[in-house]
């Protein structure tokens, strides 16, 4: 468009119109039923080891996690480590069910039993051996005062998206049901101290050696 005549070209003229960005599309948050959410915690609670396990979604909602499964494993103050063949079972069992890897396998959940929930190194290097084959995945942490992370994790993408974390009260949602928590949790935690602060380091290096055998998750 020319400008109008005797008008000074003022910087604001000589300036090009700026270009309207694409408005990004926000993230929805990972959200928990209550059910859950009170599961999650009293798992956490149970014991003074970290405890891990998956989300269950609905097929129409992967980000709204109804029900959290624990497999077989041991556990430390540090780590979690699967047992592989209940892992296996795991997925057969929802399967049989009628679920599919989105709905069971794709959301990992493991708590802290102190008062950070930032993923160590350890919980990093896993989440990208385990579930770097899988086309989506999320690692959550909850630490023991009710700190939360959560990371989001595509295939192809070297970094991963955080996530934000809330309970949504909206939908129905059962009561809690704790003695059948507390009987999941004895047949699939097995409580292992930590050694000796000179053995520290050795241990570790095994206990990494061991978390290389859990199976690496489909797509």
């Amino acid at each position: 468009m020319p400008y109008p005549k005797n008008q000074p070209l003022t910087r604001r003229l000589l300036q090009r119109p700026r270009r309207k960005r694409p408005k990004q599309r926000k993230r929805r948050p990972l959200q928990f039923s209550p059910y859950a959410w009170a599961k999650l915690i009293y798992l956490r609670d149970r014991g003074p080891t970290e405890v891990g396990g998956f989300g269950i979604t609905e097929a129409a909602d992967p980000w709204f996690v109804t029900d959290i499964v624990l497999v077989k494993q041991t556990c430390t103050d540090v780590t979690v480590a699967f047992d592989d063949a209940a892992v296996a079972d795991y997925f057969d069992d929802q399967i049989d069910a009628g679920r599919h890897p989105e709905q069971f396998g794709r959301i990992w959940i493991h708590t802290h039993p102190g008062i950070s929930a930032r993923s160590s190194q350890v919980d990093v290097e896993t989440f990208a051996r385990v579930f770097g084959n899988c086309d989506w995945a999320v690692m959550f942490i909850l630490a023991r005062n009710g700190a939360t992370y959560a990371e989001l994790k595509h295939a192809g993408r070297p970094k991963a998206e955080k996530l934000s974390v809330g309970i949504d009260f909206k939908p129905e949602f059962a009561a809690s049901d704790q003695s059948s928590w507390e009987a999941e949790y004895l047949e699939c935690v097995r409580e292992e101290p930590l050694p000796p602060l000179w053995d520290l380091a050795e241990w570790l290096d095994y206990e990494f050696a061991y978390s290389e055998q859990w199976p690496v998750f489909p797509i």
